[in-house]
């Protein structure tokens, strides 16, 4: 069996994984969460100082004073980045990385680097401008539904994701990845890909192809950009036969 380390994605806590948990623990795996600094629980101790380099920090820090081994490491949307830098660091502490609609980060490379120059701009404005300028708000439902991104959600569902989401700190989008981003040799490296990720990247995007080709193992989950709350049986499911 199986240790497997659940990390969230941006607005997100320990609290979105439970219903994967619980039916990883029906496969006999040991299934633990973390939720990163300054978000859901852990809210209040996260400020303008929280960035990447914390959140890294969160993941290895939790796998070595857990003193895990043979770990399989998951990482969902935002956590591609923080779990690409703890897997470079994880040594042979490290069994496998799996990443749920993400991909892994390269060096240098920072969260806005994802969206148009224009929308990169637009966010850190938004972001100034409101609040105590350190944290980036969730999208409206309204927004995140011109996408596929909520397909599979109730309407309970949708609720629960509103009304537990957290302001995301901004810092972990601005810097940029740095240290080592390689995992150790013979890391399993996985990717399961949801619909519109899954358009992507049979869609020929350059940047994305070598996700399509060995050491990395593909599979689909035909759902929305949060499988652990719309599909988390089917999600555990994958992440069963990935580790079996």
């Amino acid at each position: 069996m199986t240790t497997f380390v659940l990390v969230p994605g941006a607005w997100l806590g320990s609290w979105a994984w439970q219903h994967v948990v619980d039916a990883l623990q029906e496969h006999g795996h040991t299934t633990l969460t973390l939720t990163l600094t300054g978000l859901a629980e852990r809210a209040e101790e996260g400020g303008p100082q929280t960035n990447l380099d914390t959140h890294i920090t969160d993941i290895t820090d939790f796998v070595e004073k857990n003193d895990l081994h043979d770990v399989t490491l998951v990482a969902h949307s935002y956590a591609a980045a923080p779990v690409t830098g703890a897997a470079g660091r994880l040594g042979d502490r490290l069994e496998r990385v799996v990443y749920v609609d993400s991909a892994p980060f390269a060096a240098g490379m920072r969260m806005l680097d994802l969206m148009p120059p224009e929308a990169a701009d637009q966010l850190s404005r938004q972001v100034a401008a409101h609040g105590d300028g350190c944290r980036l708000p969730m999208p409206p439902l309204e927004i995140l539904g011109l996408s596929n991104s909520l397909d599979g959600l109730d309407e309970d569902q949708r609720s629960v994701l509103s009304a537990r989401a957290t302001p995301h700190p901004f810092g972990t989008y601005t810097q940029r990845l740095t240290g080592p981003v390689e995992p150790g040799p013979g890391v399993d490296r996985v990717l399961v890909a949801c619909s519109d990720f899954q358009g992507l990247l049979d869609g020929g995007v350059a940047m994305l192809d070598f996700l399509n080709h060995a050491p990395w193992r593909r599979f689909d989950l035909s759902t929305g950009h949060w499988p652990m709350l719309s599909a988390p049986a089917d999600l555990a499911n994958i992440l069963h036969t990935a580790v079996s």
